[in-house]
């Protein structure tokens, strides 16, 4: 049986600069209503992000076999072509031609304030990408993505009969209460962070215990708290791994579901699947980006070994 993973979601190109002052020095808290100013950023770095090229640079180097269904712009190149050196197929990502890849801009000042710029760009277009095309796989998930085309995979996938993840992550408050209760009945997991499965809760009217009933497995996350897994009607507390530093949070959640799925596809198990999530989670916070870490499959066995006492 196949072990390919679908990763449906996101692929963009983040553009981070540094004011080394304060944004409050230059804004007026009485003039905000005409709001123009310049801040100097001496330096920037362009990193490669999106959810879907996110999960799949932690799941490929864990060894599992990832196949990205995503949208890019007349811009690509340089992206599909590091996708090609790591090994990841780009066959299934559409190129629109008259659009830009998904791109966030973002200014921090010295006290990590952040002022964002997100431009979806390609990722509109998810919907004109089919779920088909890709072939078999054992699971997919679905990541923040278009909102149609969060919607067209769901029913794509489940007519397919593929084993799906719901992860909507920062696109959930796209969807109304019915759509999110479609979302729940045709997955076979949901990943959420504690924020939002307060939301997921409040939007759908049912309560944690009622959304996990309706699936295999449902995970939340609480970050440094570590996570929980609610399967066959009990709990599973996953410990949060300490991290050698804290440098940027960015891509630590798709690290974490790279480890679910790598768990899913090889039968791990939901405890050894969420250690291995959490342990994902800590080596990706310690690296600036969220494709800069790195590490193989046998220093992965290690450091779960030294972390959890058994290698999975």
């Amino acid at each position: 049986m196949t072990k390919t993973s679908l990763i449906c979601g996101s692929l963009a190109t983040d553009t981070i600069m540094q004011f080394p002052g304060r944004f409050g020095e230059s804004l007026l808290a009485d003039q905000l209503h005409k709001v123009n100013v310049s801040f100097l950023v001496p330096t920037m770095r362009t990193e490669f992000g999106g959810c879907s090229g996110n999960i799949a640079y932690s799941l490929k180097m864990l060894g599992g076999d990832p196949r990205i269904v995503g949208v890019m712009g007349q811009d690509s190149a340089a992206y599909l072509e590091r996708l090609q050196k790591l090994g990841i197929s780009t066959a299934n990502i559409l190129i629109k031609a008259d659009s830009y890849n998904a791109q966030c801009f973002v200014t921090a000042d010295a006290d990590n304030n952040q002022i964002n710029a997100f431009h979806p760009g390609a990722m509109s277009f998810a919907h004109e990408n089919p779920i088909a095309n890709a072939g078999p796989a054992k699971v997919a998930i679905i990541s923040p993505d278009g909102d149609q085309g969060m919607l067209k995979h769901a029913a794509d996938l489940a007519e397919l009969g593929i084993p799906f993840m719901f992860d909507p992550g920062q696109q959930l408050p796209r969807f109304n209460g019915d759509q999110l209760i479609d979302f729940i009945n045709k997955a076979t997991y949901v990943s959420a962070n504690d924020y939002e499965m307060e939301m997921l809760m409040e939007r759908t009217g049912l309560t944690l215990p009622e959304i996990a009933s309706r699936l295999d497995a449902l995970i939340v996350t609480r970050g440094e708290k570590g996570s929980e897994i609610y399967t066959d009607g009990k709990r599973i507390d996953i410990p949060v791994v300490a991290a050698k530093e804290v440098l940027d949070p960015t891509g630590c959640g798709d690290a974490y579901r790279a480890g679910l799925l790598f768990g899913i596809t090889n039968d791990l198990g939901w405890e050894t699947s969420g250690r291995l999530a959490s342990l994902l989670g800590a080596i990706k916070i310690a690296t600036q980006g969220a494709q800069n870490h790195v590490f193989t499959p046998e220093s992965i066995a290690e450091q779960f070994e030294a972390a959890f006492g058994y290698r999975y």
